[in-house]
């Protein structure tokens, strides 16, 4: 584990500070005009919240943008490693705490992970965690189950890199998975519930993987997705 410096809590508390001061004075202006009685305080703190963590995903993606973290090794006191500090702590004071509550809807929590960077495609869901969603490409029609995790950093002792998770079109991640990071998913494959998935795995189109470590279960699945919008007319 990395020691969080002084000057990027600093850092990371400024932003917090400007993202609430922000969504108080949005909502304050946006209510100011409406007639809401009693209910008034309960909507001045819904709103807040709401508009404060969109603000939150704005700022964390604009720092990222002007200051990226790279894949690859991250180096002690590098500039990459002030940044990997500030997306860790915006994660776990703005982010986590959300898609963790497992309160929100699959969609809603589908546009919170796509404005955090992370690439799913059409009718894909996760009911799992996505860690890092930069580094997380999904395709489409996925299902990352419950409890699942997709975790493309990797912290041993001092040593801490990130690698991307590239997931193809039509692959369940069963509930409890977890998948860590440089592994690529081909299309129509499976990893069971509860598997975990090594670094820099490659599951093959259809394959089916579980166990501790996953390992290849079968070769292949059918009839799968993919085959059957190839065979169909049109």
């Amino acid at each position: 584990m990395r020691k969080v410096s002084l000057l990027q809590i600093v850092c990371f508390l400024f932003m917090s500070t400007a993202i609430i001061l922000g969504g108080i004075t949005l909502t304050l202006l946006g209510l100011s005009q409406l007639e809401l009685g009693m209910y008034r305080p309960i909507a001045t703190v819904l709103l807040t919240l709401i508009l404060s963590f969109i603000f939150s995903i704005i700022t964390y993606r604009t720092f990222l943008f002007f200051w990226p973290i790279p894949t690859g090794n991250i180096r002690v006191n590098s500039k990459e490693e002030f940044s990997h500090h500030i997306h860790l702590l915006f994660y776990l004071v703005f982010f986590i705490p959300v898609l963790k509550s497992h309160v929100l809807p699959l969609p809603i929590s589908k546009l919170i992970l796509l404005g955090l960077g992370t690439k799913m495609g059409r009718n894909s869901y996760s009911s799992g965690s996505v860690q890092d969603g930069l580094f997380v490409e999904i395709g489409e029609d996925c299902i990352v189950g419950h409890q699942a995790a997709l975790i493309p950093h990797a912290l041993e002792n001092s040593h801490l890199s990130y690698q991307r998770i590239k997931i193809g079109n039509n692959v369940t991640i069963g509930a409890g998975a977890i998948v860590f990071q440089g592994v690529v998913i081909d299309d129509d494959a499976l990893v069971s519930a509860n598997a975990v998935v090594l670094k820099g795995t490659h599951i093959g189109p259809g394959e089916i993987w579980g166990g501790v470590p996953a390992k290849l279960i079968s070769k292949k699945r059918v009839p799968t997705l993919t085959h059957l919008k190839q065979t169909l007319p049109g």
